[in-house]
């Protein structure tokens, strides 16, 4: 077994963090005081999304005048990136850190390098990606994806709390129309703008309380799911390899980190 396919576990305190880098460098189970908070099974825990987040129309962008066209492996759009499908290999794991990284292949067009660190204290878990390019400048995006279990089994039903600045109007086709709306009422499965970062609030009652924080601008909420919710900081909106190019350049990586921080109640 190589490096690449064995679990990583960090531990602080009555903390445990669970890595694994072969099925996407996704985490795989957070353990707070012995209570798991992500939903399991191999499609689910916290996956990233590199190098673009969330739908992609009809699987295709443009760098400059050049088109390309992605697998549409959720029709008619491409979704969450290739690196939830990758194996990663491991370059770094302590007691409470490590790092991961994945070279970009096909069917990304473009040839680069993904980071992925994980920092796990008592109270808090800071993620943070990088995306470097090996030659041209290319758009990319980069986010995460956990999948919070909406009841923990001890107590009621998690609430979702955020103050966002627009909400992305979603399209027939689940894209943004590129027109802002004030922020509605769920059920969601929708793109928010926070452009003084991210900052959205999970309580489960009588028992913990869960900050999603970020300085990126961009999160999307689902919750229209029984067993969990969805809350994704990410570096752009869905389609925003068309509508809102981040250029990842041989100068400039493209940079992007959030921090959950949790306490009892």
């Amino acid at each position: 077994m190589s490096s690449s396919e064995k679990n990583v576990r960090l531990s602080v305190g009555d903390t445990e963090l669970t890595v694994n880098p072969a099925n996407g460098c996704r985490i795989s189970s957070l353990r707070i005081g012995g209570t798991e908070l992500l939903r399991q099974g191999e499609r689910y825990g916290c996956f990233p999304m590199v190098p673009w987040c969330g739908r992609t129309g009809d699987g295709h962008f443009l760098n400059g005048d050049v088109p390309h066209q992605l697998p549409l492996n959720s029709p008619p759009h491409a979704i969450h990136g290739t690196g939830r499908d990758t194996a990663w290999v491991t370059a770094k794991a302590g007691e409470s850190q490590a790092a991961f990284y994945y070279d970009l292949a096909e069917p990304w067009p473009y040839p680069g390098r993904v980071t992925q660190t994980f920092e796990l204290a008592e109270d808090s878990l800071t993620l943070a990606f990088g995306v470097e390019t090996y030659g041209d400048s290319f758009p990319a995006q980069a986010g995460w994806h956990p999948w919070f279990l909406r009841n923990l089994g001890a107590g009621g039903d998690v609430q979702i709390a955020f103050d966002a600045a627009w909400q992305e109007e979603r399209g027939e086709d689940h894209l943004p129309t590129g027109r802002r709306i004030p922020a509605m009422p769920g059920p969601w499965d929708d793109c928010f703008g926070m452009p003084d970062g991210v900052d959205v609030t999970l309580t489960w009652p009588e028992q913990l309380e869960l900050k999603v924080k970020s300085r990126a601008e961009w999160v999307v909420v689902y919750d229209e799911q029984t067993e969990a919710v969805c809350v994704e900081p990410q570096s752009g909106p869905p389609n925003g390899l068309n509508t809102a190019p981040r250029y990842v350049t041989p100068i400039e990586p493209l940079e992007i980190a959030t921090t959950w921080s949790w306490r009892r109640l």
